[in-house]
């Protein structure tokens, strides 16, 4: 398996990716059938992302793409030494080290980009995240009650962060 720096020719390939996460985990955004993204909104985002000097990392796998984390930079002024990461990996592909993996690479990155500060949400059930990004470093700094409609319950999201 490699992690790499996403290319415009993933596109297919990271769409599919996503289209299949969001099946398998109900800790994600998009509910199974609700995402619209075509190859093209696909391609825009990969483009939009080199030119906000953002990050996409895939982790890929004889050819598939099986995981991914993006680190959305901030693009004012105030807050461009910040970071919104977000992260995904096939159901089959978990507990393999993969998610470590990706936040030392995307590490490594900020640092080299001056960011100082990276934050992410997490649904308060998804035990399996939070241990990770307890692990990498992160630190619950607050809660979003009611943040999410999950199979017709509210539930909270975590707040969390990390300084470099």
């Amino acid at each position: 398996m490699k992690i790499r720096k996403i290319e415009l020719n993933d596109s297919e390939n990271f769409l599919n990716m996503l289209k299949q996460l969001d099946n398998e985990t109900e800790f994600m955004l998009y509910e199974p059938g609700e995402r619209r993204k075509t190859v093209a909104d696909i391609e825009s985002f990969i483009k939009s992302s080199e030119n906000s000097n953002s990050l996409l990392l895939v982790v890929e796998d004889d050819g598939a793409i099986v995981g991914f984390l993006s680190a959305d930079r901030g693009s004012l002024n105030r807050i461009k030494h910040s970071a919104y990461i977000v992260v995904g990996i096939l159901k089959t592909y978990r507990s393999k080290g993969l998610g470590e993996n990706l936040f030392s690479v995307m590490e490594k990155w900020a640092k080299e980009s001056g960011i100082t500060r990276l934050e992410l949400t997490v649904i308060k059930q998804n035990e399996v995240g939070i241990k990770l990004y307890k692990k990498m470093g992160f630190k619950i700094e607050g809660l979003k009650e009611n943040s999410i409609l999950l199979n017709g319950v509210y539930v909270d999201e975590y707040y969390m962060g990390k300084l470099l």
